[in-house]
Parts: C-alpha cells; structure tokens; sequence
C-alpha cells in the first residue's frame, strides 16, 4: 500500500505546508546571501584597486552583514534537508539517483568549498596580500552561484524529469547533458540570479537609507555611496528578472502546461484536466488557486521595485523613506515566485511520475503534527534571530563591525588586508 492510500489528504497538506515553510524562510537566505556577497566583492574590487578607505570600510561593513547572515543559513539549510530525509523517503527511493546525486553536488560545492573560501576570507583580514583576499571573496561569489546551479538542476529534474528513465520503479540517469541543458532548470536559474542581485542591491539601497535618516557624522558618506551601489545594480537587474520571467513562461507551455494555464481563463485549465485524466487517470490537474494569486503578487512587487528604484536615482526627497519601506519587497517577490513555481506543479512531486501522495514517509499524523511544530518554531526562531543580529550589527555603523578586527581592541582593526 502507498503513502498516498494509507494517509488522508489532511496528512498530506501538514507535510507539504511544513516542507513549505522550511524551503522558503532558507530561500529568503539564499537569495541575500547571492546577492549581497556579489555587491561585498564589486566594492572590495574597487577598494583592492584604488586602495579607498572608504570602499574598505563598506566592505567591512556590509561584509558583516553577509557573514551574519550566511552563518545563520547554514543552520537552516541543514534543518531543511533533515526534514526532507524524513518526511519525503518516497521521493528519495524513487528518484535519488538522479535528483539526490544533484543534491550531494551541492553539498560538497556549498559545504566544502564555499565555506573554505569564506572563512579564509573571515580570518585572513590583514594577514595575507590584499589580492588573494579579493580572489577569496570571488571564490565565495562563483561558490555561491554553483550551489545555486546545482539546487536549480535539481529542482527542474523534479519539474521536468529529463535524461531518465524508469527501471523497476526507481528513476535512471539515461542522459546528463539532457539533464544539465533541462530549460526548466537553467531559465529559472537565470530569473533567481536576476531576483537575487536585485535583493541585494535594494538592501544596500535600503539599508543605506535607513541609516541616513539618523546617520551619525562622518558616516554619511559610506551610506550614501552605499546607496548608489545598491539602485545601480538594482536598475539593470529589473529587467533582466523579468526577461527571465517572461522567457520561462515559454518553456512552462511546453513541459507545465496547467502551470501556464493557471494565469489564463477557465475554460482552458478544464481541457488541460481533461487531457491530463485521460493521460494518467483520475485525479485533481488543477492546482490550488494560491499559486495564481502569489504569480500575480510577484508581478505586483516587480512594478513597485522598479518606481521605487526610479524614484531613488531621480534623488527626490522622498527617497529615503520610499527604499526604507521598499526593502521587504524584493523578499515578498521571491517568496511568491517560488509558491508559484513549487503549487504549479501539483499533483506531482516528479512531474508526470511520482504524485506528491506517494513521496510521502508513512508516518503518523500525530508524528507529522509534532514534526511541524518543531521544525517550524525552529525556523521561526533562526528568522527572528538573524534579523536582530543584521539590525544590531548595521545599527553600530562602518565602525562597529568585527570583521578585520585582530585584537580586542576595536581601535586595532586593520582596515585593508596587507599589501
């Protein structure tokens, strides 16, 4: 007997609503954590090259942040693929030498090598030459965009199963350039780079803004040269995340159709569930009506980042407040995205192979339940915690980060790395 016909829908519904949960607050992370590490390196290039006190100082501070950040998602990606192994064993049996091998790479990239470059980079402050701490920084940027890869081939094999096929009821790696050239994984990798860079440059923007609504002297200046980095890296990732967007709906009409239809009209969405009965029997194609309002609030966001970022370069007196209010925005947008990308599959964990029911552990509902609330306090706590550490440690200003400092003494901190 399946999972699916041993557990009631409300079973199901708790698990998916935990993995929910879990997968989105460590996305939240993600994406700061690529787009702010790639902004730390642009401005610690352009200390490295002209030597500036000042882009030295910015990297300190905003490399802070990152740090902070980055440690505290960790700890949350290790707590989402432990509920992953327990809650959705189906998935694992029926597909992990595919989709779990994909995983693994992205263990190794995110734990071995991203992790090596940064904490040389922590601890190398002032101790090795100026030019290999900037290939260091670099290496944690290229790092982070790999794992990104690799959590993105992985999640479009779920959506579209390309370079496989079925042998006694598990999946078989049959084709890996037709799994590492799948368009359902390299667009929507795009359409996150897009998304990520624009995260970052708004909470530089953001930031910045709201510190020079009550900057203390002499710190004027690193917020709002902080400030323009942010709007003009933003600027330029607005369209390029909505060229994505727009590109991947294209690649969704030929490997998601429903997904597609969810934003069109309802006379379309019934012949797909047709067509889909007929093809692999009965049951709902139709997905929950949720996916379509999180693709419509993602769109929503899209257009206020762009008048809020305009509006910022325009340098109206406004401003400050508007990218202070602003910076939940670019958070909300990826939230919606993914809720769209993730319900807009459904029935299907593996699109058109293994139905989500029968991914699921055979645990009890009580069990799940427990799993639930656990897992979701956990993660409420880290988020809560993470955000009062960044508030905390951006509220100290230039001057109050730890990063560089060799004694204990504040006043020791070496600004720069050795020549």
């Amino acid at each position: 007997m399946s999972p699916a016909t041993s557990m009631d829908t409300a079973t199901l519904d708790l698990a998916r609503l935990e993995f929910a949960v879990t997968a989105s607050i460590h996305f939240l992370f993600v994406a700061f954590t690529l787009g702010v590490a790639t902004l730390v390196a642009l401005v610690q290039t352009r200390a490295t090259v002209t030597g500036s006190p000042l882009h030295w100082r910015m990297t300190r501070y905003w490399g802070q942040l990152y740090v902070i950040n980055y440690a505290v998602g960790i700890v949350t990606g290790l707590v989402m693929e432990l509920q992953l192994g327990l809650n959705w064993s189906g998935l694992g049996h029926f597909s992990g030498n595919v989709f779990g091998s994909l995983l693994a790479m992205e263990t190794l990239t995110a734990f071995f090598l991203e992790s090596t470059f940064l904490g040389l980079w922590i601890f190398g402050w002032g101790r090795m030459n100026r030019w290999l701490h900037l290939g260091l920084i670099w290496g944690i940027v290229l790092t982070a965009y790999a794992s990104a890869f690799w959590i993105m081939l992985s999640n479009g094999f779920l959506q579209n199963p390309v370079g496989s096929r079925v042998v006694d009821g598990v999946l078989r790696l049959t084709d890996a350039s037709a799994v590492f050239t799948n368009a359902s994984a390299l667009v929507a990798l795009g359409h996150l780079m897009g998304g990520a860079l624009l995260t970052g440059g708004l909470v530089f923007a953001g930031v910045s803004a709201w510190q020079l609504r009550g900057a203390r002297h002499g710190d004027e200046v690193v917020y709002a040269t902080s400030l323009k980095w942010g709007l003009r890296v933003a600027l330029p990732a607005l369209p390029v995340t909505a060229w994505m967007g727009v590109t991947h709906f294209d690649v969704l009409e030929a490997t998601q159709p429903m997904k597609s239809a969810l934003l069109g009209d309802s006379a379309e969405q019934a012949l797909l569930q047709g067509q889909l009965a007929a093809q692999y029997g009965p049951d709902q194609y139709v997905p929950s009506s949720i996916g379509t309002i999180a693709a419509y609030l993602m769109m929503f966001c899209w257009v206020l980042m762009l008048l809020v970022t305009l509006v910022g370069l325009a340098g109206r007196r406004v401003r400050l407040r508007l990218l202070t209010l602003a910076l939940p925005l670019p958070f909300i947008a990826l939230l919606a995205g993914w809720v769209f990308r993730e319900t807009g599959r459904q029935p299907w964990v593996v699109y058109g192979l293994l139905k989500t029911g029968d991914a699921l552990s055979p645990m009890s509902p009580l069990a799940l339940r427990t799993s639930l609330v656990v897992f979701t306090g956990l993660f409420v706590f880290l988020g809560v915690v993470n955000y009062w550490l960044l508030a905390r440690f951006a509220r100290r200003g230039p001057d109050g980060s730890a990063l560089g400092v060799t004694s204990a003494d504040p006043a020791a901190s070496i600004p720069h790395p050795t020549f």
